[in-house]
């Protein structure tokens, strides 16, 4: 959405490496606002990327944290967070984005503009009005702001979730609540003490930040151009003909959703089979007219995604799912045929599902004599490699940081400590900034509640809680430096497993509440300073966003705690297969996580002695892979090479499992047709209509589901064909043992 000057100087800086120049922020007919901008000789940004794309006015007296934005922004914090909770916990999780809020808050906002009145009040002393004017731009960020917190699903839910379906000792909704707004508040007091070094100077770029910037000026500043079509008007097509369709693939017609070449092609073929299913196999050839599963909770819209971002990662998916996946399985590493190929469900070493309830204590911990005796844990081929990979992707993206942004990192850091003011900073001067003392207080009465939830529900003894939150103190400014200038974020999940895993083993609730506290405060932290950067370029008034931010945050993790519980309380058969399509792929990879990691521990399933041992070598891997391409880059910048960003290479393998297979394939498939012809061929469009059409298909999916889920959970649809959500039967077995696993199905069923 840059224009097309700025779309040059991008080029020009993609040589250094810059992952997300790909995104063309060229907004139709933008430079008609930012030229008149330019041939006045005011002071602006340093950075070429801002100039363009953020304005270097303000207007103080411009509505903000008013009426209408403090209702909207609380309607779609709470409905954002509905949904998105809602599908978290089903087999084709969705999730809407920031850019729905964006697109539907506009026209609603400048409804209330139109019709409520415009009467003064006065409260206390405070006067106020429901109507202060035009529907403004600050109310519009801050709506967009205030719904943030509920893009995300609470990663503590995760925890809650296995504790009472997995663990069977379920924590209660106060005790949860408590847990849940500690983890996620906890990051307000990290991002307070560092927005001096990551929001406030020019260096600190946050490009991501300048879509939505360019984005929010183009409802606003901008005209309609003579098209009488509006993004409005897409966005309603786009909505209601996703909501009908949803009705075939999710109703009548659910094989849509998995349309597997090589299952109908050999349907008794068990190799067939296990290439092209896409729940328990790698998704080869897996096609999909259900849009869940084109833009899923993993991926996200193919629509905004920059199509050389979705070959990086989309190759990584090939080398990873098509490639060492079938080569490990068919070789029988580590007797991997004895399962599935593709599944985070864990396993003994005859292949029967791994029961925890066999190895351990009444207290939730590791018998270790009982397991001894049960035997050692078994994971598949795939499930195992990715945890090599997650070690690999943390070392490979410092050092393709280091290697293609270390020098300029360097010279943004000694600017943001040298470099007077830029505009944004000084016209940010006026407002009255949030005191320290506020996050101070946050941090202080968080920390307490978290270890006083932590000590009397018995998920980790105190001092752990301690070390937890040292973590995120530690990494948040260097981390969020390094996202700050390249949108890259390295996760800290692994580590944090790994370290609670050698202090408590065999307590899995210790290592997911360590992991939650010591991971998630880093992420809300920098999730909350990016909002914070983007507030900063809108000159959005500093106590008016903390205080969207924090409400939001609230009202994100009361909403979905209560999703979370009503359905663990009226679906039957959650989180099972009986509870289709409730089956909870999230919250098992979760689970299985915390038994690989928390209840075996990491010494008995990564230690010297342990088949898995190798996977710790993969490190290596990431150390080394950036530099051949870097040093070729450097001998030929202008090769394709320099396309190649490795890091991306292993975004995919992140969430394999849980994601079904095939979406990957068909997102790269959507984003082919929807990003790269489209974009190519009728380019003008796809600037105007394709943020529009992206969220109306989104958004109408995501009602559309809940529609159907209620509308026909209890009607008895006639069973056909095309009623079968998978034709790929033999998938869900071992290619050692389906055909005695099959014998013993058809003999229970003859029984």
């Amino acid at each position: 959405m840059f224009t097309a000057t700025g779309q040059q100087a991008i080029d020009d800086r993609s040589q250094a490496g810059f992952v997300d120049q790909e995104y063309s922020l060229d907004m139709p007919a933008a430079d008609k606002v930012f030229d008149s901008e330019k041939d006045e000789e005011e002071e602006d940004s340093p950075i070429e990327m801002v100039r363009i794309a953020v304005s270097n006015k303000d207007d103080p007296n411009m509505p903000c944290l008013t009426f209408r934005s403090c209702v909207l922004g609380v309607i779609f914090a709470a409905g954002l967070a509905f949904i998105n909770q809602y599908y978290w916990f089903r087999e084709n999780p969705i999730t809407l984005g920031g850019y729905v809020v964006q697109l539907v808050s506009f026209p609603c906002g400048y409804l209330m503009a139109l019709v409520l009145p415009k009467r003064q009040f006065n409260t206390f002393g405070f006067r106020w009005t429901l109507n202060p004017g035009p529907f403004s731009i600050k109310e519009h960020v801050l709506i967009s702001i205030f719904a943030g917190a509920s893009v995300s699903t609470t990663y503590g839910i995760d925890v809650v979730t296995i504790k009472r379906m997995y663990y069977k000792s379920e924590m209660g909704f106060g005790p949860s609540i408590l847990f849940i707004l500690t983890s996620q508040i906890m990051g307000y007091s990290f991002a307070g003490f560092s927005r001096e070094f990551l929001v406030y100077p020019a260096a600190m770029i946050w490009p991501a930040n300048l879509i939505s910037v360019t984005l929010f000026r183009t409802f606003h500043e901008l005209s309609n151009f003579g098209s009488r079509l509006t993004r409005t008007h897409v966005f309603w097509i786009a909505f209601l003909g996703s909501f009908c369709w949803y009705f075939i693939p999710g109703v009548i017609f659910p094989t849509l959703s998995f349309i597997s070449i090589l299952c109908f092609a050999a349907p008794d073929n068990i190799i067939a089979n296990q290439l092209g299913d896409a729940m328990h196999g790698v998704g080869m050839l897996n096609f999909s007219l259900d849009w869940s599963y084109i833009s899923s909770a993993y991926t996200q819209s193919p629509i905004a995604i920059p199509w050389v971002y979705c070959c990086n990662v989309f190759a990584g998916f090939v080398i990873i799912m098509w490639i060492a996946t079938p080569i490990g399985y068919y070789k029988n590493v580590w007797d991997t045929q004895l399962m599935p190929i593709y599944t985070a469900t864990l396993y003994t070493t005859n292949g029967s599902v791994f029961n925890i309830h066999e190895v351990m204590t009444p207290t939730d911990n590791l018998d270790v004599e009982k397991y001894a005796s049960y035997g050692p844990l078994r994971m598949t081929f795939t499930y195992a490699m990715t945890y090599g990979l997650s070690f690999a992707a943390l070392i490979n993206l410092f050092v393709y940081i280091a290697l293609h942004y270390g020098k300029e990192i360097v010279q943004r850091v000694r600017q943001s400590r040298s470099m007077n003011d830029d505009i944004h900073a000084k016209l940010m001067r006026r407002y009255p900034e949030v005191p320290h003392w506020w996050y101070a207080i946050t941090f202080v009465i968080t920390f307490a509640l978290a270890i006083v939830t932590c000590e009397v529900w018995g998920m980790m003894n105190w001092y752990y809680v301690i070390l937890a939150t040292v973590i995120p103190l530690i990494f948040t400014i260097p981390i969020g430096i390094i996202q700050a200038l390249s949108n890259q974020q390295p996760g800290l999940n692994v580590i944090t497993e790994f370290i609670i895993g050698y202090a408590k083993p065999g307590d899995p609730i210790a290592n997911v509440t360590f992991k939650v506290y010591g991971y998630i405060t880093m992420t809300q932290a920098l999730s909350l300073l990016g909002d914070q950067k983007l507030g900063h370029y809108m000159k959005v008034p500093p106590r008016a966003l903390f205080f969207a931010q924090l409400a939001g945050t609230i009202i994100c993790s009361f909403v979905q705690l209560g999703v979370a519980f009503w359905l663990m309380d009226t679906i039957k058969g959650m989180c099972t297969p009986e509870g289709m399509p409730f089956t909870c792929l999230q919250a098992n990879t979760f689970f299985s996580a915390s038994v690989i990691w928390g209840l075996v521990g990491p010494e008995r399933m990564f230690g010297t002695e342990s088949i898995y041992h190798s996977m710790m070598y993969l490190f290596i891997l990431g150390l080394l892979l950036p530099i051949p391409f870097w040093l070729y880059t450097r001998k030929y910048p202008d090769s394709w090479v320099k396309h190649i960003h490795t890091p991306m290479l292993f975004i995919a393998s992140g969430y394999m499992p849980p994601a079904p297979s095939h979406v990957y394939f068909n997102w790269w498939v959507g984003c082919f047709a929807l990003n790269f012809l489209w974009g190519r061929l009728f380019n003008r469009g796809w600037q105007r209509y394709a943020f529009s059409l992206s969220a109306g298909l989104d958004c109408g999916l995501a009602i559309s589901g809940i529609v159907t889920y209620y509308a026909f959970q209890n009607v008895a649809l006639p069973h056909w064909w095309g009623m079968e959500s998978t034709h790929c039967k033999l998938a869900q077995y071992g290619k050692a043992n389906y055909k005695e696993m099959l014998a013993a199905a058809a003999s229970a069923g003859a029984s």
